[in-house]
């Protein structure tokens, strides 16, 4: 089976992990989401050829990000512009966050016999993943809204042992896609497979809701996420960064 092409890959990441406020200008997308993750907070170019009037979008985007308290934050994939790079270059633009695209065809996962589902707003996977992350009150709130606007399949998994919450995860699928997100797994349990039982148990539900491929996103300096996912059948298929203005 022959895997999506980056533009579906983005367009199923756009409807998995939305903004709560989303605004298109031609190919360009702006999303604003309380600052809940920097995807859901960003400007992102969907179409390479769309370079027109460049500094005039970039000021307008500044500006509605502005306005809604947030910073600027320009996600760059294959798909941006030329033009919109060489703009951001000449303002002397950050790149941070390295990252890359991982996918696999969706073959079948063994569920892991402590693993649950929950709705996305179900007050127990909420708190299993402000335990294991450590978000503030606030920070879950924000979580919370963003959930809120999700319009495609997804579910919340946990995984337990001795009745503690020890992994978790969301998965949501979009062009037959299940994009997987906020991965966290007990740090005082590391290398016990925990991760995984927790990928496998939402791949095995993707899997039933008719999903046909896997998809996630993992910093380019965390290889035991590479390595996590590459054992699951995952494979790398492009990189994409951020854009900040720059400290100076």
């Amino acid at each position: 089976m022959s895997l999506p092409d980056i533009a579906t890959f983005e367009r199923a990441g756009l409807a998995a992990w939305p903004g709560i406020e989303v605004d298109w200008d031609g190919a360009w997308v702006r999303r604003a989401a309380g600052g809940y993750t920097k995807r859901a907070n960003s400007l992102q170019c969907f179409d390479v050829s769309d370079g027109d009037n460049v500094e005039a979008r970039l000021d307008a985007a500044q500006a509605w990000f502005a306005a809604r308290e947030l910073p600027m934050v320009v996600r760059t994939t294959p798909l941006a512009s030329g033009a919109l790079n060489a703009a951001l270059d000449a303002r002397g633009w950050a790149t941070v966050d390295h990252s890359h695209l991982y996918a696999m065809p969706l073959g079948e996962h063994e569920p892991d016999p402590e693993g649950r589902l929950f709705e996305l707003l179900d007050p127990e996977f909420l708190a299993a993943q402000q335990g294991l992350r450590g978000y503030s009150d606030e920070n879950v709130a924000r979580l919370r809204a963003l959930l809120a606007v999700m319009a495609v399949p997804a579910t919340g998994v946990v995984v337990y042992r001795d009745g503690q919450a020890v992994a978790t995860g969301l998965m949501a699928i979009g062009e037959g896609i299940v994009v997987t997100g906020n991965v966290i797994t007990d740090t005082t349990r590391r290398r016990q497979g925990l991760a995984a039982a927790m990928m496998r148990t939402g791949l095995a539900w993707a899997k039933e809701a008719g999903a046909t491929v896997a998809a996630l996103n993992v910093q380019a300096d965390n290889p035991a996420a590479k390595a996590l996912y590459g054992s699951l059948g995952y494979t790398y298929q492009y990189d994409y960064t951020y854009r900040i203005p720059s400290a100076s």
